[in-house]
């Protein structure tokens, strides 16, 4: 096949996260190819990555031909060469992001596969889900038993009076086998962190994420042993297999978090995946529960974990792609249909 067109779009959304303001949000992505077979990818950096795909990458990729994966390892390679001058990471890595899962996705519906079986084949047809938010009571409801609560630092005083009424709000709800995890986006600092760590001990957190800037490497790994048994954990601010080169050598993280629509794509997340075993640490993909990351998961690559952002149970969300799977009873079933298995809800765009 060769590749024929490549468009990123930026959705008409309402309900945009707030971290991410207006136009930084997450990109769509199509790429169509000779023999009328096209993919969807995902990507981020909202309107500014539109322009590297419609502006750069696109020049780059048609004509190209796409017939496997190791097809599209080598444009992947390409690609970030090119755009290296003002790519590696950020706005550049996540916008080729967009296109590789795109790639991906053609390949798995011109082979008539499932992206997971291009990967190796399934090895999970359910995978275990956590809810990320502070509904609590619904995520009860919806029979999880697992939640990330978001916790980060304000600057108050009763910062972590606030952390414990949750978590012993958490345990209440949810029960004393449930895996409970706290992410920090990068709002705390080491002190704060031992704090959370002693007066959070009696809830047996499982993780601590993004306590720190991502680019605080030595200061993570200082972090490590002084929080035990608790796990440090990090990385959807991370991009490629070089940046987690810089994570291993520093020692710096228990579990990566990779997010496959930032990272580099399904391609740079196989090449992290690979370097994670070399160094033994666990792969727990940052929104694994969306179908990007849930094909890594199902393909036995990763932890049996997927995190689904839910916010609250009266939240209004964009709906961008259509045959995503729903949780049930904290579980999440792969979609059937090749490539992804979905598709962009055309009115959005």
């Amino acid at each position: 096949m060769k590749i024929t067109g490549v468009k990123a779009v930026y959705p008409r959304y309402r309900h945009v996260v707030p971290s991410w303001r207006t136009h930084l949000w997450q990109i769509v992505v199509r790429v169509d190819t000779d023999a009328g077979v096209f993919g969807w990818g995902f990507g981020g950096a909202g309107k500014a990555a539109v322009e590297v795909v419609n502006g750069h990458l696109r020049e780059l990729l048609l004509g190209r031909e796409v017939g496997s994966i190791e097809d599209i390892a080598r444009l992947w390679d390409e690609l970030y060469r090119a755009s290296a001058p003002y790519g590696r990471r950020g706005v550049g890595i996540m916008a080729l992001s967009g296109v590789d899962l795109a790639l991906w996705d053609l390949l798995g519906k011109a082979e008539n596969k499932r992206v997971c079986e291009l990967l190796g084949g399934v090895q999970r047809q359910s995978v275990r889900a956590y809810a990320s938010g502070m509904d609590i009571a619904w995520y009860r409801d919806l029979g999880f038993g697992a939640h990330k609560a978001s916790l980060k630092r304000q600057g108050r005083a009763d910062d972590s009076e606030q952390a414990v009424a949750w978590a012993r709000r958490a345990r209440q709800l949810l029960g004393p086998e449930a895996l409970l995890m706290t992410d920090g986006y990068m709002s705390w600092d080491a002190d704060f962190t031992l704090e959370m760590a002693q007066v959070l001990e009696p809830y047996r957190i499982h993780w601590f994420e993004d306590v720190l800037l991502p680019d605080e490497v030595e200061g993570q790994a200082a972090l490590r042993a002084a929080i035990k048994p608790v796990l440090l954990a990090g990385g959807e601010h991370e991009f490629t297999h070089y940046g987690f080169a810089e994570v291993a050598r520093a020692g710096a993280l228990d579990i990566w978090q990779p997010d496959l629509t930032w990272c580099g794509g399904m391609t740079a997340a196989r090449r992290i995946v690979e370097l994670a075993a070399r160094h033994a640490v666990p792969v727990v993909p940052h929104r694994g529960g969306e179908v990007w990351g849930l094909h890594l998961i199902a393909a036995g690559a990763c932890e049996d974990l997927a995190e689904l952002v839910l916010g609250g149970r009266e939240d209004e969300r964009d709906r961008v792609w259509l045959g995503e799977p729903k949780p049930v009873e904290g579980y999440l079933e792969l979609p059937e249909g090749a490539g992804f298995g979905v598709r962009v809800n055309e009115e959005i765009l």
